[in-house]
C-alpha cells in the first residue's frame, strides 16, 4: 500500500481510545491533509518552469486529495494458493473495475442511504457501498416510524469493518448536523426547549434537537424530586451548563431557567410587597413551628402563633403542602428579605366583650385542651381559652397532678373566677360547682369531741390523720403524750393505723383541723405529785444521755432528769464516760414542778445516808470508760442534737 494512503489502522487506534466522534474527526484530518513525498537530491537543478510546475502540483495535492486505493482482497471462497499470477492479476482488474463504479464515499463523514431493512432489533441502511450497514433500533427516537425504502442521513465510522461491512451511526449523524447550533445556544446562554424521554441513573435523558442531552436529578427543579417519571413525556425549557464534543457530551438544566424565573418573579413581588397587604399564596413547606408560603417568588413565614386563635399542635392541622391561601402580610424586612405572614388576622379577634360573654361567677362548659403540671386548660371557644389551677381541682383531694382529675378533650364545668381581657386569660374553677365541705364542718365537729381517724402521713413535726374523705387533722408532736419527751412521731403512731384524736380547734378559713392524742387521756401531772412528792425514792432507766445529765424513764410513763452534779461519780466530766443508755439508776426526787411538767432526781441524795459500801458497789458498776479522741466528738455530737432536741 503506497505511503500517502492513510491507513485503516489507524482510524481503528482513534476509535478505541476516544469517542465516536473524535474517530470522525480524527478520520477527516487524515483523510484532507496527506503526506508531503520528499524532495529528492537533484532537485534544485530543476529549471524554473519544472518548479513552478513542482509548486502546482504540490498545491494541487494539498487542495484536492486523491481518495485512497482500496486493497484488493479475494472473495472468501477462493484460496490464493490455487491461484496463479494471471489469475490473481485478473480478479485485481475485476476489482478495480466495481471499485470504480461506487460513488466517492469518505469515512467520518454524514452520507445519505435508505433502509432497506428492519429486523433483529436493528435498522439495515444501504449508502451505495459493496456492502450494507447495519444500525441499532435504541440509536433511532422513533424507531416505530422507520419503514423500508424511507431516506435517511447516516455517519460512516468506518468503510470496511472486521466482518466487511460499513459502520454506521444515527446518533452521531443528528449530533453532527445539531452541533453548532447546540455550540451557539451554550454560548448565548440561550434557552432551549427539549423533550423528557426517559430516566437513567442519576437522572433523566433530554432530547435536545434530535439529540440525547443529560439532565441530572439535581438539576430537574429548585428543590430535590424524589420521583423523576413524573417528567417523563414533558416538553420543558432548559439551558445548557455543559458541553464536550470529543465526548458527544451535553448536560443540560432545568433549575438554572427555574432560578431566573424565580428571581424576575421575586424583584417584580418585591417592588410591590407592602404591610398589612392581603394575598394569594401556596404552601411551600411545613414545619413544626410554621409553614412557608410561596408568594410568587418569594417565600414568607407563616408562624404557628398566627395560624389560628384556637390551640393547635402542629400547623398541618390546617395547612397542607400544594394549598392556595389567603395570608395578612404582618411584617416585611425589604433589606433581609424577611416576610411574617398571619392567617388568623383574617378572622375576628375572639377576645373582644369576653367580660360580657363570660362574666365572673358564671357557669361553663369546656373542653380540656392542655394539661400542664399545675393545671388544666380549658377552651371556651375558638380562640378562647381558661386556666384551672391545679389547686383550684377540689375543695378536699390532695391533687398531685391535675391528670389525676381530668383528661385531654374530656368536657368539664367549671366557674370563672377571673377574667383578664387585656392579657387574655381567664381563672376558672372546679371545685366551686360543689358545695365547700369546709364551711360545714364546724356543724360535724365541734372542739373538744374524740373521733376516730387513720394516720394518713408522718412528718417531722406531727402526723396528718384523715377524719373524713379528704380532710385531714394535724397532731403536733407536742400533743401525742403527757409524759413522754416524744423525738419522732414515728414512736407513737404509724402509718395506716386507726386512732382516737381529740378535736382541738378547727380553722374553715385556713382550712386546718388541730387534733390531740394526749387529750384523749386525763393529764396525769395532775396526779403525779402525789406519786413523786420531793424525798420519794424510786428507780430509773436512762433512755438519753446528754452533755449536762441524763434523762430516766420512771413509772407511769413520766422521764425525770438527773444533771450530771447529782449522778455521783466525780471522776466523769460527761454521763457518757460512766453511764450508758439502759442501765437502771436509783434516784431520789428533788424537784417536782407540776406546771412545767418537770421531775428532779439525783443520785448523790439516794446515796447520802446509805453505807460506804453500796457507794462503791454503785461506783464499781459504773467504771470510767477509757475513750480516743473520735469517740470522744462522737459523744459530744449526739449530746448536743439530744439536748437541742430537748431543749
Amino acid at each position: 500500500m503506497p505511503e500517502d494512503t492513510p491507513k485503516t489502522s489507524e482510524v481503528e487506534e482513534t476509535e478505541e481510545s476516544s469517542s465516536p466522534v473524535q474517530s470522525a474527526e480524527a478520520a477527516k484530518e487524515v483523510s484532507t491533509e496527506p503526506p508531503v513525498p520528499e524532495p529528492e537530491a537533484d532537485a534544485a537543478a530543476e529549471s524554473p518552469a519544472e518548479s513552478e510546475t513542482a509548486v502546482a502540483t504540490e498545491t494541487a495535492v494539498e487542495t484536492e486529495p486523491v481518495p485512497p486505493k482500496r486493497p484488493f482482497r479475494l472473495p472468501k471462497w477462493v484460496d490464493e494458493q490455487d491461484l496463479n499470477q494471471q489469475e490473481l492479476e485478473e480478479y485485481e482488474q475485476m476489482f478495480q473495475m466495481y471499485d470504480e463504479t461506487l460513488k466517492d464515499i469518505v469515512e467520518g463523514e454524514i452520507v445519505p442511504g435508505h433502509v432497506i431493512a428492519v429486523e433483529n432489533g436493528e435498522v439495515i441502511i444501504d449508502v451505495g457501498f459493496k456492502s450494507e450497514g447495519a444500525i441499532s433500533l435504541s440509536e433511532f427516537t422513533d424507531p416505530d416510524e422507520l419503514e423500508v425504502g424511507q431516506d435517511i442521513e447516516v455517519f460512516l465510522e468506518d468503510i470496511e469493518a472486521q466482518e466487511g461491512q460499513v459502520v454506521l451511526s444515527k446518533q452521531k449523524a443528528d449530533f453532527m448536523k445539531v452541533w453548532d447550533k447546540i455550540k451557539d445556544a451554550h454560548e448565548e446562554g440561550a434557552v432551549v426547549e427539549g423533550q423528557i424521554l426517559r430516566r437513567i441513573k442519576g437522572g433523566l435523558v433530554v432530547d435536545l434537537f434530535g439529540v440525547d442531552a443529560f439532565l441530572p436529578g439535581s438539576q430537574v427543579a429548585l428543590k430535590q424530586t424524589p420521583n423523576l417519571d413524573q417528567f417523563i413525556g414533558e416538553k420543558l425549557p432548559f439551558k445548557i451548563i455543559k458541553l464536550n464534543k470529543s465526548r458527544r457530551n451535553i448536560v443540560v438544566s432545568r433549575r438554572v431557567v427555574l432560578e431566573v424565573e424565580k428571581e424576575r418573579q421575586k424583584q417584580a413581588i418585591i417592588a410591590e410587597l407592602d404591610r398589612g397587604q392581603v394575598r394569594k399564596g401556596v404552601v411551600k413547606n411545613i414545619t413544626d413551628f410554621g409553614a412557608f408560603v410561596d408568594l410568587g417568588g418569594i417565600d414568607g413565614l407563616l408562624h404557628i402563633t398566627d395560624i389560628s386563635w384556637g390551640r393547635i399542635g402542629h400547623p398541618s392541622e390546617l395547612v397542607t403542602i400544594g394549598s392556595e391561601i389567603t395570608v395578612a402580610i404582618l411584617e416585611f424586612d425589604r433589606e433581609r428579605e424577611r416576610i411574617s405572614l398571619g392567617l388568623k388576622q383574617l378572622e375576628p379577634y375572639p377576645w373582644a366583650n369576653v367580660e360580657e360573654k363570660y362574666p365572673v361567677g358564671s357557669k361553663i362548659t369546656g373542653r380540656v385542651v392542655s394539661i400542664t403540671d399545675y393545671g388544666a386548660f380549658v377552651e371556651l371557644e375558638r380562640g378562647v381559652e381558661g386556666l384551672i389551677h391545679i389547686s383550684e381541682m377540689s375543695w378536699t383531694k390532695h391533687v398531685t397532678h391535675p391528670s389525676k382529675m381530668v383528661t385531654v378533650n374530656e368536657n368539664v364545668d367549671a366557674v370563672v373566677l377571673k377574667v383578664d381581657q387585656q392579657n387574655e386569660k381567664i381563672s376558672l374553677g372546679m371545685k366551686q360547682t360543689q358545695p365547700d365541705p369546709w364551711q360545714s364542718l364546724n356543724d360535724r365537729y365541734t372542739v373538744n369531741t374524740m373521733i376516730r381517724g387513720r394516720v394518713r402521713n408522718i412528718t417531722a413535726f406531727g402526723a396528718f390523720v384523715e377524719i373524713e374523705e379528704g380532710i385531714d387533722g394535724l397532731v403536733h408532736i407536742s400533743d401525742m403524750s403527757w409524759t413522754r419527751r416524744i423525738k419522732h412521731p414515728s414512736e407513737v403512731v404509724k402509718k395506716g393505723e386507726e386512732i382516737d384524736v381529740m378535736v382541738l380547734n378547727i380553722d374553715p378559713d385556713a382550712r386546718r383541723v388541730s387534733l390531740g392524742i394526749k387529750q384523749v387521756t386525763e393529764d396525769p401531772w395532775l396526779s403525779l405529785a402525789e406519786v413523786y412528792p420531793v424525798n420519794t425514792e424510786t428507780t430509773g432507766v436512762i433512755i438519753r444521755l446528754l452533755e449536762r445529765g441524763v434523762v430516766v424513764e420512771l413509772s407511769h410513763e413520766v422521764e425525770g432528769f438527773v444533771p450530771i452534779s447529782q449522778l455521783n461519780h466525780p471522776e466523769i466530766k460527761r454521763p457518757g464516760d460512766a453511764f450508758k443508755e439502759g442501765e437502771e439508776i436509783p434516784l431520789k426526787v428533788i424537784e417536782f414542778d407540776g406546771k412545767n411538767r418537770r421531775v428532779v432526781l439525783s443520785v448523790k441524795a439516794y446515796f447520802r445516808d446509805r453505807e460506804r459500801a453500796e457507794i462503791d458497789d454503785y461506783l464499781s458498776k459504773h467504771p470510767v470508760a477509757s475513750t480516743v479522741i473520735g469517740d470522744v466528738a462522737a459523744v459530744e455530737v449526739s449530746a448536743a442534737s439530744s439536748e437541742e432536741t430537748d431543749g
